[in-house]
Order: C-alpha cells, then sequence, then structure tokens
C-alpha cells in the first residue's frame, strides 16, 4: 500500500511538473488517501501484536 502511495506522488509530480494541473491534483488525492489507509492499518496492526 505504501509502495502505492509512493507511485502516485511520484506520477503527481511529475505531472505538476509538466503542467498538467488535473492530474496532478488528482494523482496527489489518491496518493493522500492511500498513505492515511496504510497509517491506519499499520498502527491497528501495531496495537493487535502488543496486545496478545
Amino acid at each position: 500500500m505504501l509502495g502505492w502511495s509512493i507511485t502516485f506522488l511520484v506520477v503527481a509530480i511529475i505531472a505538476g511538473v509538466l503542467g498538467f494541473a488535473g492530474i496532478a491534483g488528482t494523482a496527489a488525492g489518491i496518493a493522500k488517501i492511500l498513505f492515511v489507509v496504510f497509517l491506519v492499518l499499520f498502527l491497528l496492526t501495531l496495537v493487535r501484536r502488543a496486545a496478545t
């Protein structure tokens, strides 16, 4: 999941540099969502492993 987030971030940066604002904004939004999902799952895993 983190890999996909980084991929979309790179796509957003490249699209922004090339002037594709719409694509850059969409890719950045997807990257943010994936990163938040990754963080939530990571924290849930840590809490679950700490409880056992």
